[in-house]
């Protein structure tokens, strides 16, 4: 005789995820954009900050037309970039720990840099006033 379970419609317990769908490697792209950002944050709001002394030279009003719109560049991107940067590195961080998402956690670790390196390739390029 074959055992019938009492309960057949029993709800049967999560699945875990296994060791093996786990990607060993996910927290690498995170933690080198961490670390990254721990350098590039400050060093762009530094630098992008002190950026306005470029005008110093010229004054306000007679600067040239190049670095007037390289100085709005840099604020610009000092706060549209900053939810940039949070919402990429954030993301890098969040998603599931699975090889499925692997390349996206890279790609979102990759462009929560953008922003930083933007503003300083900006500062460190300032034409003439």
């Amino acid at each position: 005789m074959s055992q019938i379970s009492p309960h057949p419609f029993a709800a049967q317990p999560p699945a875990l995820l296994q060791p093996a769908d786990r990607d060993p490697r996910a927290w690498v792209a995170p933690a080198i954009a961490t670390t990254l950002l721990l350098f590039l944050g400050p060093a762009a709001m530094l630098f992008g900050g002190l950026s306005a002394m470029a005008t110093d030279a010229c004054g306000p009003d007679d600067c040239s037309q190049a670095l007037t719109t390289s100085l709005t560049l840099i604020y610009g991107t000092l706060f549209f970039g900053s939810f940039l940067t949070f919402g990429a590195w954030l993301t890098s961080w969040l998603l599931p720990w699975t090889p499925r998402w692997s390349v996206l956690r890279a790609w979102a670790a990759a462009v929560s840099l953008l922003p930083p390196l933007f503003v300083l390739t900006l500062v460190f390029t300032l034409p003439e006033g």
